[in-house]
């Protein structure tokens, strides 16, 4: 059994063709200051998301992501993230020791989603999920508004098909542009869980841009 960096997994991710901010891996602050003035100049960035790397969910809560708009601020929170022991729902009381981060371009979200496929053990398939209520805990979601998760079992004979790709944007409630490339984004997160033979693979949140573009912001 083995869980993903979210870096990893974003490698992953840009492998079949699902669209990620850059991001660069810092292991110490001077690493963490110039991934920003890298993107800084590559990406024209403004903003930064400086984040803990750690193999748990619930990062933002426990103050494993902060969000920075200079160089200084990047400084600062690399130099409090780093070396800090993370407690999140996920990690038990014990919480997990942060030895890496993960430095993004901030982006412009007008619209955050969740995506996951998993096995349905029950069922004996693989299910795809989506739901507008992106970038929260999905199993508060499902305990609290189990109606805004829509669910696309893919029979093993018969096998993922554009349709069901289809089905769950719509689901999303996106149209244009955001639809076609949300399409891509669930094929290629499905071919990414099929191809390394995972048992979960998540992205939230699978988010909209201000510009109308979809990203994957997190995995």
């Amino acid at each position: 059994f083995m869980k993903l960096h979210e870096y990893q997994a974003k490698g992953i991710l840009r492998d079949h063709d699902v669209p990620v901010p850059q991001g660069i891996v810092a292991e110490t602050v001077d690493e963490a200051v110039a991934a920003a003035e890298r993107l800084q100049k590559e990406e024209d960035a403004t903003l930064f998301v400086v984040k803990a790397q750690i193999h748990a969910g619930g990062r933002g809560k426990g103050g494993g992501v902060k969000l920075a708009d200079s160089l200084d601020e990047v400084r600062e929170y690399a130099d409090d993230i780093l070396g800090m022991n993370l407690v999140t729902h996920q990690t038990g009381e014990d919480g997990q020791k942060v030895r890496k981060i993960l430095v993004t371009a901030g982006v412009d979200i007008a619209q955050e989603y969740y995506l996951g496929v998993t096995l349905d053990r029950e069922k004996s398939m693989n299910v795809i999920m989506v739901s507008t209520e992106g970038g929260v805990d999905i199993e508060t979601v499902a305990e609290e508004s189990p109606e805004k998760i829509h669910k696309v079992g893919i029979d093993p004979s018969l096998g993922f098909r554009p349709f069901h790709a289809r089905q769950l944007a719509f689901a999303m409630d996106l149209e244009g542009d955001a639809f076609k490339q949300a399409v891509n984004a669930i094929t290629g997160l499905y071919e990414a869980f099929v191809e390394t033979d995972s048992t979960l693979a998540e992205i939230n949140p699978l988010v909209k841009t201000g510009q109308g573009t979809i990203e994957a912001v997190d995995a």
